[in-house]
């Protein structure tokens, strides 16, 4: 079996027993990209209740939170954990995206749209190196932005997709993020819906069954690929 095909043969099973994913949750790009940061080191149970009440309060536009203070930004995602940290790092994103309006949208106007215009169209490896310089924003949180809130085609790798990786043969246990990310886009074609699709998938498996700990080898989709 060639590789590339191994890899679409993983997805059809993955897809075939759990169903498509609807990721990411989010009714606009700007909260994708507000959830991405929230996610950083907590479950998606308590993202959501730090979505909730930024829902709330009518602050999920980039004008709206930056209308308020990093002190009252934080106690709003308190439920989101390391919650002063992430209103720093949330404050930073806004800062990119209101000097990216200026830079390539219509300045002001554009942080009013939770659509973030000013991202929209963009090369997606300028912008991800763009992303990259904003402090608080690594690799992992950038590729979600881009993928999952702008649906350009990269590749997210996250602890679920190295360990899978790992166990099945694919990478080396010394396999950095961008080793692990080119072995996936190197096999698959460049499709942001397949990208978006299969590292949902991932994850999934990941929580259900490919555990850190006492993995649950037997039920998992994938086993058929164990070597």
């Amino acid at each position: 079996m060639s590789r590339a095909n191994r890899f679409m043969d993983m997805y059809q099973a993955m897809l075939a027993a759990l169903g498509p994913s609807g990721w990411w949750p989010g009714e606009t790009s700007f909260e994708v990209a507000v959830g991405a940061v929230l996610t950083q080191n907590t479950s998606w149970a308590n993202v959501e209740k730090a979505m909730a009440t930024l829902r709330a309060h009518d602050l999920l536009t980039p004008a709206a939170m930056l209308d308020i203070s990093e002190a009252a930004l934080a106690e709003a995602i308190r439920p989101a954990g390391y919650y002063r940290i992430k209103a720093g790092r949330l404050a930073n994103l806004l800062r990119f995206l209101r000097a990216e309006a200026e830079e390539f949208g219509h300045g002001e106007a554009d942080l009013h749209d939770p659509a973030l215009p000013m991202l929209q169209g963009r090369n997606a490896r300028e912008l991800r190196e763009r992303l990259l310089t904003v402090r608080g924003i690594g690799p992992e949180t950038a590729d979600s932005i881009l993928l999952y809130a702008l649906g350009l085609p990269i590749f997210v790798v996250d602890a679920y997709t190295a360990r899978i990786a790992l166990r099945h043969g694919l990478a080396f246990e010394d396999a950095g993020y961008h080793e692990l990310q080119e072995i996936f886009t190197d096999a698959l074609p460049e499709d942001a819906a397949l990208f978006n699709e299969y590292h949902a998938l991932l994850v999934r498996v990941g929580h259900e069954w490919c555990r850190k700990k006492e993995p649950r080898c037997r039920d998992c989709p994938l086993a058929i690929f164990l070597d």
